[in-house]
């Protein structure tokens, strides 16, 4: 009696992953069906002077057509303003080579963000964000590269009065290697699922880091990025913090922005999906641990461990297989317009795999490796475990 109910509660329980694809499946559809005034007025009508901030730490892929891209901008008025930690970094002649490129353009220069807090990106922005001549900035990591129309594009929501923010999906410009098809099936079908549901369920409470439009007001409100400075996730926190505010935050449904990979090796791969899941356990812990109900490959297996039939083989794999690429594809290929991500589907049980072994792997770690040291989190703030940092 005992086998027999357990048997049936892990058939049963392996069901849950199918409910949820078809919830991603249906908030999807609904996200992208989106008309694109629902976001705010088209682009081209709103185009106050803004401020577009770049925190640099190093070199990225081609970073200099990555910063090239945004002296190209189709928009009235604008600066670009760049935060390095000192002038010996590296990345610091490809800015005066862009601002010999680009003399029209309005191009300033920090360096170092005037702070020792331990999240150097987060104290580079509290820097920028002081700096910066306008009141909208612009926000976005240095690994982006944009098209002509993406300021006027991701300011125009910001009209709205009841607008605090904007930002946007992003995909990489060309997938070269195995290791880049990989990341972006799990991109696609595991970390923009998530997004569609969490759209569907609460609205947008967060905002990705390739892509933050909002006010200097909307930031100071909270504190301003010098109040999330030794804390983690600063992307999501700036998202939640703006919509605590009662604003509505905007995620795009129609403008997908490109970035360059920059995923060298397996272990790059690993190293930065175990920072955000660990990340995310600490700051949402219900939900990291209900990503367990997500998982249908490993769900299935079990179901097939404890009822080792033909039919159920094949109808729970039948069912995974299906849902699995059809929410891939509802997103993907229909709503993102990426017809080269069918010739990756076959990667989809690869990642599910993977992202299921680095799920298991964060209840266990409470370090992760960024930036050149070793970091745990305590009490919401980062701490410094190993590495330069930990001996200051």
């Amino acid at each position: 009696m005992t086998i027999s109910f357990w048997r049936y509660a892990v058939l049963t329980v392996a069901v849950f992953p199918f409910i949820y694809y078809l919830l991603v499946i249906y908030s999807a559809a609904r996200f992208f069906r989106r008309p694109r005034g629902s976001a705010g007025p088209a682009p081209g009508g709103f185009t106050p002077p803004i401020s577009n901030l770049k925190p640099i730490r190093g070199i990225d892929p081609d970073a200099y057509e990555n910063f090239a891209s945004f002296c190209r901008q189709d928009y009235p008025d604008y600066e670009l303003l760049f935060c390095v930690s000192g002038k010996d970094d590296p990345a610091v002649p490809i800015l005066e080579k862009l601002a010999r490129d680009f003399p029209e353009r309005s191009i300033r220069v920090l360096f170092g963000s005037g702070s020792d807090a331990l999240n150097d990106k987060a104290a580079k922005l509290a820097r920028l964000v002081r700096e910066a001549r306008n009141e909208i900035v612009v926000i976005n990591d240095s690994d982006v590269r944009a098209e002509p129309d993406y300021l006027r594009t991701v300011v125009a929501p910001l009209a709205d009065p009841q607008v605090g923010a904007v930002t946007c999906l992003y995909a990489p410009i060309e997938d070269s290697t195995l290791l880049e098809k990989v990341q972006t099936i799990g991109m696609v079908s595991d970390f923009y699922a998530g997004l569609m549901v969490g759209w569907q369920l609460e609205g947008v409470r967060f905002a990705l880091g390739p892509t933050i439009a909002t006010t200097r007001a909307r930031l100071a409100a909270f504190g301003g990025y010098a109040a999330i400075a030794s804390r983690p996730g600063d992307d999501l926190l700036v998202g939640r913090m703006i919509a605590e505010q009662g604003c509505r935050v905007e995620l795009l449904p129609d403008y997908t922005l490109r970035t360059v990979p920059d995923y060298g090796s397996l272990a790059d791969l690993l190293s930065k999906r175990t920072r955000w899941y660990v990340v995310m356990r600490h700051m949402r812990p219900w939900g990291h641990l209900g990503l367990l109900f997500t998982q249908g490959l490993p769900w299935c297996l079990a179901a097939i461990a404890v009822h080792p039939r033909l039919g159920i083989a094949l109808g729970y794999l039948a069912a995974y297989v299906v849902l699995r690429v059809a929410m891939t594809w509802q997103i993907g290929v229909k709503g993102m317009r990426d017809r080269a991500l069918w010739g990756k589907m076959w990667l989809l049980p690869a990642w599910d795999a993977l992202a299921f072994l680095i799920w298991l792997a964060s209840f266990v770690r409470n370090r992760f490796r960024w930036r050149g040291g070793e970091f745990a989190i305590r009490n919401g703030q980062l701490a410094p475990v190993a590495g330069p940092l930990a001996r200051k």
